[in-house]
C-alpha cells in the first residue's frame, strides 16, 4: 500500500482550513443577518475575499506536494514546505481582517508564493533534472 502522509496531513489540514474560513464569513453574515453576497460589510467582504484567496491557491500548491511527494517521497523539506503553506495561510486569513495592509497579510501571501514556487521548482527538477533514465520513486517502486 503506497503511503502519501505528507500529501495526505496536509490535504487534511487545507480541509479544515477551509471550514474555518467558510465559518469565519458565517459568523459576519450570521451577526448582520446577511443572506447573499457581503451585504455592504466591509468585513465580510474581506473574509469572503481571504476565503476565495485560499481557494485560488490551495489546489495547486496541494497538487505539487503530491506530485513531489511522489516522485521524491517523504522528506523533512516537504513537511516544513507545507507546514509553512498552512501557517501562511492562517496569517492571511487574519491579515485580510484589517482595514489596511497588516505584517500578517502580506507575510501570508508572500510566503504562500515562495512555498508555491518552490514546489514548482522542485516538480520541474524532479521531472528533468536525471532525464528519463530516473527510476521510479520509493513510494511507487513498493507498488511493483
Amino acid at each position: 500500500m503506497m503511503m502519501l502522509p505528507i500529501a495526505l496531513t496536509f490535504g487534511a489540514g487545507c480541509a479544515l482550513l477551509n471550514i474555518w474560513l467558510g465559518w469565519r464569513c458565517a459568523q459576519v453574515r450570521i451577526r448582520g443577518k446577511v443572506l447573499h453576497g457581503d451585504g455592504g460589510d466591509p468585513l465580510l467582504a474581506r473574509r469572503m475575499r481571504a476565503h476565495a484567496n485560499f481557494i485560488e491557491y490551495t489546489p495547486i500548491t496541494l497538487l505539487l506536494l503530491l506530485l513531489v511527494e511522489l516522485a521524491w517521497g517523504e522528506s523533512p523539506w516537504l513537511w516544513g514546505a507545507g507546514a509553512i503553506y498552512l501557517l501562511a495561510r492562517i496569517a492571511h486569513a487574519f491579515g485580510m481582517d484589517a482595514d489596511k495592509p497588516t505584517p500578517a497579510r502580506g507575510g501570508g501571501i508572500m510566503a504562500t508564493w515562495l512555498v508555491t514556487i518552490g514546489l514548482a521548482l522542485a516538480a520541474l527538477y524532479a521531472a528533468y533534472a536525471h532525464g528519463s533514465s530516473t527510476p521510479a520513486p520509493a513510494a511507487l517502486s513498493a507498488q511493483v
